[in-house]
């Protein structure tokens, strides 16, 4: 049987291995394939990583464009990298988060990379994706995905290419849609709106019943050889979003565009020393859209309001290996240019109001290096990175540089052939971005110009242990942040503050092979934070964003032709350490039980049926920080987004 499925060891949380296949690149990194023909539900790779991977949860921001945590940070304390290319949304509220601008059916395999030990990207603070889209061969081939699911979901996708030894081609294609989801309770999300929101916020009438969103998206590439061991790949990625529907906040997506262009140039085997050299440049643009105009409040002129968000992305990059003996060194060259501005504008008249954000340029230069060598049992790796950033602001803000120097350390000892330990330090540092210091509302400056760069420093230590009956995988971090960007409930001036804090935790995983045919899996994530001290005219010294204990358990039964019976339980602890000075509440404990059968018909034919939350539990999982704008209840807490109830769905899967 193939033992490929990620499990953890807890007995009373939830399956996350049971929709993507996890693999490890290494004890303290964590791979995660087949990720496109497992997202069953939708095309949103935050919620499959979250079903996926212990450290990382979701925020619930809609049916979909879903964010992410990983151990309690998101924002730009993660980064995301998608084939080399770094891409930022442009929504100040994360209603297109980085996740969003690329789909499951494109992707081939996500590297998480938890804690600071990327040399590689700009702004790895505290952890990281390395998404890999899927690229062209030499073999004529395709593939044709239909999927169905409750709540009128469909989706339909597809991916052909081929070529020969000079030239490789793909592309692949979906698009999909979605009515809104029911909760537990049955309610749409205009419904949750309409019983929790003041008037002004809830949708008009001839809107209640709008579709939560439609996405279409394309992926191409053109791989050339020019000649032997040399070759040229051209990609581009294009998503188009429409209509996306944001509940609990005070406005909707009007579209959702980005694109993505890389180009990049690499060689192999120059010499027996010199291994490779890449060098890629890219581009990506964001243009998002927010708007009153669905919400009763857009009755108004005042109110009537867009506030049309863009963000651009460029860089270059250039990475060297070399193979010195038995030393493998990596350096390179990084450089970046971000740009992101918004303007508030009449959304009937589309007249300019005023500047939400003006534009800002993040400009970035780096040198990155690497080293990897193996003493007996002992495998070493080490790695510097040194930043130099500058900051400019068209309103004239007073312009910001900041140098860092990251750097970490990981040493893994192999006990034997089936047990590993590893201890890991790494120290990095992440540059304010320009909501952080600049964001304008209503004529006040709600950013903070004076911000300092945030550090991490880390620890981490890890076990794993890997054979013919189990397989168990623990991993312990702590983390001492330096000047943290945090923001403060109420504050409608230079509302960001840099603060101290710590986090700790732990994530376990594992899988016990009860039968060559019989898996069971489970794995579950703890962590904890706290300030160092409360922010001024507070008392509350719990960090906000850091989910309790969660977890899962899965029995999993494989029989003929790769086919595969789940049945899952995915749970979370009461979340009670919360931030209430800064608008985090108490959420309930919550329970749910998944049923899925893939089965494989032949080589060319499988087809997948299932039911997620099938006791049609009502719960919620994102908690409400000021750092997202938030509808405001009848009381002075912010309006919870509940997950989705029973849910239904087919995946019927074609290859040729």
């Amino acid at each position: 049987m193939k033992k490929t499925l990620t499990l953890s060891l807890f007995a009373f949380a939830s399956l996350y291995g049971a929709n993507v296949t996890l693999k490890e690149v290494n004890i303290e990194a964590t791979l995660i394939t087949e990720v496109a023909q497992n997202a069953q539900t939708s095309a949103d790779v935050a919620d499959a990583l979250n079903k996926s991977v212990p450290s990382i949860d979701m925020s619930r921001r809609s049916a979909i464009a879903n964010d992410i945590f990983i151990r309690g940070q998101k924002r730009d304390n993660i980064s995301v990298d998608v084939d080399g290319t770094k891409i930022y949304g442009a929504g100040p509220n994360r209603m297109d988060p980085p996740v969003s601008h690329i789909l499951a059916n494109q992707i081939e395999s996500i590297e998480v990379i938890e804690g600071p030990y990327d040399i590689e990207n700009f702004g790895t603070l505290s952890g990281g994706l390395k998404i890999k889209t899927k690229k062209p061969s030499k073999e004529t081939k395709g593939s044709l995905n239909l999927a169905f699911g409750s709540f009128n979901y469909k989706k339909v996708g597809a991916t052909i290419g081929g070529g020969s030894k000079k030239v490789r081609v793909l592309l692949t294609s979906s698009i999909e849609s979605s009515d809104q989801y029911k909760d537990g309770n049955g309610d749409t999300l205009t419904e949750q709106t309409r019983k929790k929101a003041p008037k002004p916020n809830q949708y008009k009438a001839q809107y209640l019943n709008s579709q939560a969103y439609t996405k279409r998206s394309l992926n191409t590439k053109a791989f050339i050889a020019l000649v032997k061991n040399q070759e040229l790949q051209l990609s581009y990625t294009a998503n188009r979003s429409y209509n996306i529907l944001y509940a609990n906040g005070p406005m909707d997506a009007m579209h959702d565009y980005s694109d993505i262009y890389s180009i990049a140039y690499d060689i192999k085997k120059l010499s027996k020393i010199y291994k490779n050299l890449n060098i890629q440049y890219y581009y990506s643009s964001v243009d998002h859209p927010m708007s009153t105009m669905y919400r009763n409040a857009s009755n108004m002129a005042a109110m009537d309001i867009t506030n049309a968000m863009k963000s651009a992305m460029q860089g270059m990059k250039l990475k060297n290996t070399f193979l010195l003996g038995e030393y493998k060194f990596l350096a390179g060259l990084d450089t970046s240019k971000r740009e992101w501005s918004g303007e508030y504008i009449n959304t009937t008249t589309k007249a300019y109001k005023a500047d939400s954000i003006s534009e800002t340029q993040t400009r970035n230069s780096a040198l990155f290096a690497q080293l990897t060598k193996s003493y007996g049992d002992f495998d070493l790796t080490t790695g510097v990175r040194y930043d130099i950033s500058k900051i400019t602001n068209a309103k004239n803000f007073q312009e910001k540089s900041y140098t860092a120097f990251n750097a970490n350390i990981t040493a893994k000892y192999n006990l034997d052939n089936e047990n590993k330990l590893f201890l890991a330090f790494g120290k990095a540092s992440r540059v304010p971005d320009a909501r952080e210091l600049y964001f304008l509302k209503n004529g006040n400056v709600v950013g903070t110009p004076t911000l300092n760069q945030t550090t991490n420093n880390e620890v981490d230590f890890g076990f794993e242990s890997n054979n013919n009956d189990f397989r168990l995988k623990l991993k312990l971090f702590y983390s001492m942040l330096q000047d943290y960007i945090y923001i403060k409930k109420g504050a409608t001036h230079n509302a960001f503050y840099n603060i101290d804090a710590n986090i700790y935790g732990t994530e376990v995983s594992g899988s016990y092979y009860i039968s060559d045919n019989l898996t069971l899996d489970a794995s579950a994530s703890y962590k904890r934070g706290l300030k160092k001290a409360p922010l001024l005219g507070q008392n509350d010294k719990d960090l906000a964003d850091i989910a309790p204990l969660r977890g899962n358990i899965a029995l999993n039964y494989e029989y003929k032709n790769d086919s595969l019976a789940t049945l899952e339980v995915q749970a979370s602890d009461k979340w009670s350490n919360i931030d209430s000075d800064n608008g985090e509440q108490t959420l309930s404990a919550w329970g749910i039980v998944n049923m899925k059968l893939k089965h494989s018909v032949n080589k060319k034919f499988d087809f997948t049926i299932g039911v997620n939350n099938l006791l049609n539990a009502n719960y919620a999982t994102s908690n409400t920080y000021a750092d997202l704008t938030l509808l405001v209840t009848g009381t002075t807490d912010a309006m919870l987004l509940n997950e989705p109830g029973r849910y239904l769905y087919t995946n019927l899967d074609f290859k040729f």
